[in-house]
């Protein structure tokens, strides 16, 4: 077994300096399909999402934080506007979400 202290080594892969840093793995992510992504809503929640879909919003993700409810995030039909739908079915048109690009 190699002792992984020894001169010569290669770092750990976490390492500052230690390669070329991977790409987002957003980018490539396969895009899911609407079943996948109402799965663990709320009733309300996909009561509210189904409305919003006939006056042309679309649910574009569900973040998903660990121990805390799924939050779905629906974008206009221009995509330059979101929302993010609460537990309990209501709106929030000033979410404290933070988006990249």
């Amino acid at each position: 077994m190699s002792d992984p202290h020894r001169p010569g080594d290669s770092s750990p892969p976490d390492a500052p300096g230690a390669g070329p840093r991977t790409p987002e793995r957003r980018k490539g992510a396969p895009k899911l399909d609407d079943a996948t992504l109402l799965a663990g809503l709320t009733p309300a929640q996909q009561a509210t999402i189904h409305t919003m879909e006939n006056f042309h919003w679309h649910l574009k993700f569900v973040r998903r934080p660990i121990f805390k409810v799924p939050v779905p995030v629906l974008f206009n039909r221009a995509g330059d506007r979101y929302v993010v739908v609460n537990e309990d079915g209501t709106i929030d048109e000033n979410p404290a979400l933070v988006l990249r690009d």
